[in-house]
């Protein structure tokens, strides 16, 4: 077995390769994306076998505060040979090299979740994906008054100005159990959907919903962040968003959404659940304490 960092667009495209056949169920990014992440602090890495990939890992700064995010993942008909625990060591000691002192990573199956006990990691968040399934395009609730809608594509400068008031409210809200230490360029980069309905009150931003499209599946797209100012909550402006984004989403041929909420935010789960989104699968966030044992 080779364990190699991703350096050409071939190995990038190799890497999106085994996260579409590994998890199917989500958008991975493209190519562009995956390049514009490129940072020292990254790690993407490709595990092959007489020259075949049998699976991939990437390593990082995590969002959640004073931890980075591990993720090794391996074709399943390549399983229980080592592939993943030796992708899983390489990527702990990345995560050590940049001097932070906890380790986390996703699960969302059974097998995944005892592969990650084995070495000493335990639940600390989960959350639900729900499913909105698109016959034809919502209805749309009005508009507060005093409140205009524009998308971040017609004001650019929105998203990057609001990061520190509007932004920062809506990381802190977030239900779990280390705050999100989140950076401007990551919140530019990384939060910002495509498209992203931003709400106006006198210039400022008091709300945003939007979409993260799929160009491996384009009748697919998720939720990016739905979030809406704390004085401006309960006027239905979350409720209008929410529609408005799925009404975008039929009116371009999408014909399902999928969002992902956290176990604690029960608001935005009922919302959700009120516009007729299904509960489809559970995701559990799991960490530990570096040095990886």
């Amino acid at each position: 077995m080779e364990i190699t960092p991703c350096t050409t667009d071939a190995d990038y495209e190799a890497w999106r390769q085994v996260r579409i056949a590994v998890i199917p169920f989500e958008r991975t990014q493209s190519l562009a994306e995956l390049r514009a992440g490129d940072s020292p602090d990254r790690l993407l890495l490709l595990a092959r076998e007489g020259g075949t990939v049998v699976g991939h890992g990437l390593a990082q700064r995590a969002e959640s505060a004073a931890s980075g995010g591990v993720i090794p993942r391996v074709l399943p008909e390549h399983r229980r040979r080592g592939v993943g625990t030796a992708l899983l060591h390489r990527l702990a000691d990345h995560v050590a090299s940049l001097g932070l002192p906890m380790v986390r990573g996703s699960v969302d199956d059974e097998p995944s979740l005892l592969f990650a006990q084995r070495f000493g990691f335990a639940e600390v968040n989960r959350e639900v994906e729900q499913t909105y399934v698109l016959a034809s395009a919502p209805d749309v609730a009005p508009l507060p008054d005093g409140v205009e809608v524009v998308t971040a594509e017609d004001r650019p400068e929105l998203w990057p100005g609001c990061f520190e008031t509007f932004g920062r409210e809506a990381l802190g809200g977030f239900a779990v159990d280390t705050p999100l230490d989140v950076t401007l360029e990551r919140w530019t980069r990384d939060w910002l959907g495509e498209p992203m309905f931003l709400a106006l009150h006198d210039g400022e931003v008091v709300g945003c919903a939007g979409l993260g499209l799929d160009s491996d599946n384009p009748t697919r797209a998720e939720n990016s962040l739905t979030a809406v100012r704390g004085d401006w909550r309960g006027r239905g402006l979350a409720i209008h968003l929410k529609q408005r984004t799925l009404a975008w989403a039929a009116d371009h041929g999408i014909a399902e959404v999928y969002t992902w909420t956290q176990d604690g935010n029960a608001a935005m789960r009922s919302l959700n659940t009120r516009l007729g989104y299904a509960t489809t699968r559970t995701g559990i966030q799991v960490a530990r304490a570096l040095p990886l044992a």
